[in-house]
């Protein structure tokens, strides 16, 4: 059994997507996971990764919005 706790909801302006953060803590074995939820109409991609691939993530957008300043 897994307990899911929403982090935040964004809304994309010009493609209409709607994207979740969740984090999945695993009761059974105490593995948390960040799961990415994208919307496009009716279709959903769901990603559900680990802290460390999370965290490169995170780096490469950041890289990329500050580039864009």
């Amino acid at each position: 059994m897994a307990k899911i706790s929403e982090l935040t909801k964004i809304k994309v302006p010009l493609g209409g997507q709607e994207i979740e953060l969740q984090q999945i803590d695993h009761v059974e074995g105490g593995m948390s996971l960040l799961r990415i939820r994208i919307r496009e109409g009716k279709r959903f991609t769901i990603f559900d990764i680990d802290p460390a691939t999370a965290e490169q993530w995170a780096t490469a957008m950041q890289h990329w919005a500050n580039s864009q300043k």
